[in-house]
């Protein structure tokens, strides 16, 4: 049955590319998609990223970055939704429900225009980050953030798409949080212990263990939403495939390679997390 099943998902995408090719007169041009992916360059006599391959690392860089603080701000939020004061939750209520309940593309914006921008100016990142670069020890800062003449981009890329993840990732802490049972906390309060310490040494504990597969499951969401901060510029997968669409116009072949990448990121993950869950259960039993 897998097997039909291939032949037929062949037959059909197949048949999608003879209708492009034959109603559309569009002209395939696959030819020129490795190029883009990997490039020999005749100064250093090696083969070299492209811009494709690029884009796919930052948006690596940018979601591994985002989603780390992304979950720190998160558990903040989630914890002042279980908060005792009635201010504390209702301010953190109000947050979660407004970037839950507006589009992203809107978020992201507000977020770039009013918070991010004005972060980068106040600490000067951009002066900083030109500093860097020019200096000869600037391989480490480039391991980890890339190109250091982008820096203040990514950072942009990263802080919006925290803002915006951490609002689910405070609902899904909220839920573990409250998965408690109320026995273990009166027990803490019963002892004597302040509500930071019941959070800290009793809920939080365990409450992340219970959240760890929705966690990992928002974070390859992550992933896929990364691809929205290519409207405000910075340079991941999906805007280096509108580089590479209004540079060659080879569209379908373009944007069938991108999906291809973020399935193969984003599938990747999910097997990983998949057998790491099934490892931590097998460990626990």
């Amino acid at each position: 049955m897998d097997a039909v099943l291939v032949v037929l998902l062949a037959a059909f995408f197949g048949y999608i590319c003879y209708q492009i090719g034959d109603q559309l007169n569009y002209k395939w041009r696959w030819e020129i998609i490795p190029n883009y992916l990997f490039r020999y360059d005749y100064e250093s006599g090696r083969w070299v990223s492209n811009i494709l391959v690029q884009g796919l690392v930052t948006t690596i860089r940018i979601s591994l970055y985002a989603s780390l603080l992304a979950v720190i701000l998160g558990t903040i939020l989630g914890m002042a939704r279980c908060a005792r004061n009635l201010t504390i939750r209702m301010l953190a209520r109000t947050y979660l429900e407004v970037l839950r309940n507006v589009p992203p593309v809107v978020v992201i914006f507000i977020f770039f225009f009013f918070l991010s921008e004005q972060v980068i100016a106040a600490l000067n990142i951009e002066d900083w980050a030109r500093n860097i670069a020019r200096q000869d020890n600037k391989a480490i800062w480039e391991f980890f953030f890339g190109d250091m003449r982008r820096f203040p981009s990514v950072i942009s890329g990263i802080i919006v798409l925290a803002l915006f993840e951490s609002a689910f990732v405070g609902e899904i802490v909220r839920a573990g949080i409250e998965s408690i049972s109320r026995g273990q906390r009166e027990a803490a309060q019963s002892l004597g212990m302040s509500w930071l310490d019941e959070m800290r040494d009793i809920v939080l504990p365990q409450a992340i263990r219970k959240v760890l597969p929705p966690l990992a499951n928002q974070f390859i969401s992550l992933v896929k939403d990364s691809s929205i901060i290519s409207l405000i510029s910075v340079q991941e997968l999906t805007y280096k495939a509108i580089e590479l669409v209004s540079s060659t116009r080879a569209i379908f072949e373009a944007w069938i390679t991108v999906a291809l990448m973020y399935f193969c990121l984003c599938f990747g993950l999910s097997l990983l997390f998949r057998r790491l869950e099934r490892t931590r259960a097998d460990a626990s039993t």
